[in-house]
Order: C-alpha cells, then sequence, then structure tokens
C-alpha cells in the first residue's frame, strides 16, 4: 500500500476530515500535507483541518458535524429541511453557544452562518433529523418558527412570509411547543400578531 492510499484509509476511518494534530500523530507531516495539497487530494477547509476531496459520499453536512459537533441547525436550514422554504440556502444556518470563540466558526468551507445563542437557549426545541443519509442536530418546526419572528428583521421576507404560511397549514406544528419557546425567546407579541391571526 503506498503512502498517499494508507492516508486515504486514515481520512475513511474519519469521516473524510483530519485535523493536523490527528496527521502528526499518525507521522503524516507538513510535506505529505503540502504534496497532498498539491495534488488536489485533500483541502483545507479552516486553520488545522483537512478534507479529502475526491469522495462522492462526503457531503457538507459531514463536515458541520466533524467541526461543530455542539451545533444545531435552524433559520434557513431548517426552513428547508421542513419543506417550509423552497430556497435552497446558499450557506449552512447553525445556532452556536455565544460564547464559543469567534475563529472557531470562520472556515472557508463549507459556507456556514452562525447564530450566536445564549447557553440556555441552546437546547430549546432540539430534535434530530437526517440530511444525505447523516444523522443531524436540528431545531424542531416551532422552535425554527420563533427564531424566524426572533431574525424577521434580517430575513428575506418572502422567505420569511412562505415560512409562516407554511407552518399555519401544517397539520403536525405543535401549538402549545409554540407559545412556550415565545415565551422563552420573548417573541410572544410577534407570535400573537403574525401567526395568532391565523389559527
Amino acid at each position: 500500500m503506498t503512502k498517499t492510499e494508507q492516508i486515504r484509509e486514515l481520512f475513511k476511518k474519519h469521516n473524510n476530515i483530519l485535523s493536523t494534530a490527528e496527521l502528526t500523530s499518525n507521522k503524516i507531516y507538513y510535506a505529505d500535507i503540502q504534496k497532498l495539497l498539491n495534488e488536489g487530494l485533500i483541502e483545507k477547509i479552516k486553520r488545522g483541518y483537512y478534507h479529502w476531496i475526491n469522495e462522492s459520499n462526503s457531503s457538507e453536512v459531514v463536515i458541520i458535524n466533524s467541526l461543530f459537533p455542539d451545533a444545531i441547525l435552524c433559520m434557513d436550514t431548517a426552513l428547508f429541511y421542513y419543506g417550509y422554504s423552497d430556497r435552497n440556502p446558499a450557506e449552512w444556518h447553525l445556532a452556536i453557544d455565544k460564547n464559543v470563540s469567534k475563529q472557531r466558526v470562520k472556515i472557508d468551507y463549507p459556507f456556514i452562518k452562525a447564530y450566536r445563542t445564549e447557553p440556555y437557549l441552546l437546547p430549546l426545541g432540539e430534535t434530530t433529523g437526517t440530511i444525505d443519509e447523516t444523522p443531524v442536530r436540528i431545531y424542531d418546526k416551532d422552535r425554527t418558527i420563533c427564531d424566524c419572528l426572533k431574525n424577521m428583521n434580517r430575513m428575506d421576507k418572502e422567505v420569511f412570509n412562505k415560512a409562516i404560511q407554511s407552518y399555519v397549514k401544517d397539520p403536525k406544528k405543535n401549538i402549545p411547543n409554540l407559545m412556550q419557546y415565545a415565551k422563552d425567546l420573548r417573541v410572544q407579541k410577534k407570535v400573537k400578531d403574525l401567526i395568532g391571526v391565523w389559527l
């Protein structure tokens, strides 16, 4: 087995993502990393992290899970997941603890948009989903709508309106959950004004 094949196997065991420290501990050094970069076999996704490229099964969500195991998919990503938006977002929307270092979310690939959240509000409405056959942490529909109300001024109007209408028509919405989250996230008035009229 060539050195490149050995490295390939190592990446395979780690969802195609390895840190410099992991590579070094496996006796793969700077010169090897540069060679792989030059050959276009790996790419740098952020400082100290590399991704093996030519893998059809390595979707962006796998990279997100590896780099941000503590983050929860939210906002536009969640809206698209639930079919509340037909626009596939250009970036992944993640909720992360607001105390996390700003450096950590500076990555070149995939494109992400981080919503810095109070630690006690982070787990509120968390559930699990599956994207590209990969389990993900994601907010449920009711929390997602509360987040949209909270951030409505920063959202595309069309996306926002479609999300609210889709939620109202969704037979699986959970109004008691919505009201509880609205209280915790301080958007009760917006819920009453913008959704109450339809319920």
